[in-house]
């Protein structure tokens, strides 16, 4: 049983890592990254797909997003959506093609890109105390344990959590010096 709790206990962990690192790449950096664009779905016969599928994504400059439709007429759409999302950034439509500009980021830019880390930083880490918690929780309960095995269960769920916080914090002072470089 103790073993069953573990690998749950570190699975679900796991999950809140990598849901982490997918918040991560849709943060401004001052770089284009095509991640950036991962949020933004465009209405398209009738449902909200994603701009990838629709649309190749090309980076130019480093700083510079170049959005070619496989279907021109999606073009308008492409840009509302784009306009509509929390981006920031401002579309040209040449007719053809969408230029998307990514800004350098100013100083208070980049606080607040820093502080948004920050708080998507803790709340993966609350989803991995809470993963603790409903793990320590069954371990308490399961009257088939002994105490020094719930124990040593105990221990090792708090190793696994001790170790999951520390990703996580690596990961988001990672973001945080990328931020911040000029």
């Amino acid at each position: 049983m103790s073993y069953e709790i573990l690998n749950n206990v570190k699975e679900k962990m796991e999950k809140a890592v990598v849901h982490f690192e997918n918040e991560l790449k849709s943060i401004r950096t001052g770089q284009a990254n095509a991640n950036m664009l991962d949020g933004v779905e465009v209405e398209y016969y009738g449902s909200l797909t994603p701009v990838k599928q629709i649309a190749s994504i090309s980076i130019s400059e480093g700083t510079q997003f170049v959005i070619k439709p496989y279907d021109s007429s999606s073009l308008k759409d492409i840009e509302k959506a784009i306009n509509t999302s929390d981006l920031g950034l401002v579309p040209q439509n040449d007719g053809s093609l969408i230029r998307l500009n990514v800004p350098k980021l100013t100083e208070e830019t980049r606080k607040e890109m820093v502080k948004k880390v920050s708080k998507l930083a803790e709340e993966n880490k609350v989803i991995v105390r809470n993963v603790r918690r409903d793990a320590n929780d069954l371990v308490k309960k399961d009257k088939e344990m002994t105490e020094d095995a719930q124990k040593d269960c105990l221990n090792e769920i708090q190793k696994l959590t001790d170790s999951f916080i520390k990703k996580l914090d690596d990961i988001a002072s990672a973001k945080e010096k990328e931020v911040m470089k000029v």
